[in-house]
Order: C-alpha cells, then structure tokens, then sequence
C-alpha cells in the first residue's frame, strides 16, 4: 500500500503541489488527472523518486522508503517518450537494468525479458531496434523493461498521450491485465475517459493560483 500524507513541492517561488495525500491499495489503480501546470507529473516525479518533496510523508508497506539502496527499483517508472536506448534491441533494453542493478546473470535476465514481452504480445520482437517499432510497441517494450525491475508499483506518464483511440483502448486492456496479476499501478493521464476506464480511484489535481 502507497500513503502519500501532505505533499508539497515549490519551484523557486512557485508552490507546485500542496497538501496531497490519498492512499493506494496493493493491486489497485490510481489515475491522477489535471491540466497543465497543475503538478501531475512532479507528483509522479516524487513517487518515483526523482524529485523530492518539500514537506509531507510518503510510505509504501507500511515503511517511509528513500528510493536508494534495497528500495531502489521499488516504484518503476514509464516515461511519457518511453527513453528507450537506440543503440540497443527490445531484449537488451530490458535486460540492460537487471544485469546492472539486480545483478542477474544474462541468461536469465533474457529468459525472463522474453518471458514478459510474451505476455505484452511482443514475443516476435525482441532482436528488433527501437526505430523498427510502432509508438504502442515501444511503449509496450517501456511497460516490460520497467516489470522487469519486478517493482513493487508501476507509474506512467501520459501512456495515452501520443495514441490514437484504437491503442487508447489496448492500453487500457494492457493496463487492467496488469491489475490482474497484482501490480499497483498510478497513472499521470490528461484524458478523463481513459482515466474513469482503468481506475479504481481518481485523484484531481488543480494549478494552484499565485
């Protein structure tokens, strides 16, 4: 369970967030919705580690946790551009972390790297390039190399932003598939109907004024 209790953040003398706090069951999914500037993605930034907030308290079971050492790799992240590395195959792009982090042996980080593309239904591509894939396979490729950290939770950044309503739709089934096998995922969307499709609860974030 996530418990995010009175979170602020400013940007010089600009309060981004204030006061944030919900909770988030194991399994569960939660999107958080806003316009630009309202805090959506430095919300996520926080969670996952990447900024770190002024005031408040955040835990994950039940534990303050600080997103270095054995809590590293505790929240993964799926970046809005999905920041996947060119030079590199489906297969070691998301092999690439385990090896480095989790210091898994290559076979294995491979085995279980094929094993997660098959259920993305990326079986056929993993000696495949980054340039060689749709927007929807890259950020499928994203989802498995950030599964592949076996992260406790799972955060997006837009996952709808650059897709047309046929993909909106199969990343919202991906995303529910994904409920099902027990992963706690938070969801950083501007789009309101994907939001109320996946979630289990909505968080509403506003620009704050001043």
């Amino acid at each position: 369970m996530l418990e995010v209790s009175n979170l602020a953040k400013s940007f010089g003398n600009r309060q981004i967030l204030k006061n944030i706090s919900f909770t988030l069951a194991d399994g569960e999914i939660l999107t958080v919705v806003g316009p630009s500037g309202a805090g959506k993605t430095t919300l996520l930034r926080i969670i996952a580690g990447l900024e770190t907030a002024d005031a408040g308290t955040m835990t994950l079971g039940g534990q303050t946790y600080q997103l270095s050492g054995e809590d590293r790799g505790a929240v993964g992240v799926v970046f809005q551009d999905f920041n996947l590395f060119p030079n590199l195959s489906v297969i070691d792009n998301i092999t690439l972390a385990p090896q480095l982090a989790l210091k898994k042996d290559k076979a294995e980080a491979e085995k279980e790297a094929r094993e997660l593309l098959g259920k993305l239904q990326m079986a056929d591509k993993g000696n495949l390039y980054p340039y060689q894939l749709s927007g929807g396979q890259k950020q499928r490729v994203a989802i498995a190399r950030a599964l592949a950290m076996q992260p406790k939770m799972l955060c997006y950044d837009e996952p709808t932003s650059a897709l047309d309503p046929a993909l909106r739709d199969q990343v919202a089934e991906l995303i529910l598939s994904l409920k099902d096998s027990g992963l706690t995922q938070l969801i950083i969307t501007h789009d309101m109907d994907f939001a109320k499709k996946v979630a289990d609860q909505v968080l509403e974030v506003k620009p704050l004024e001043g």
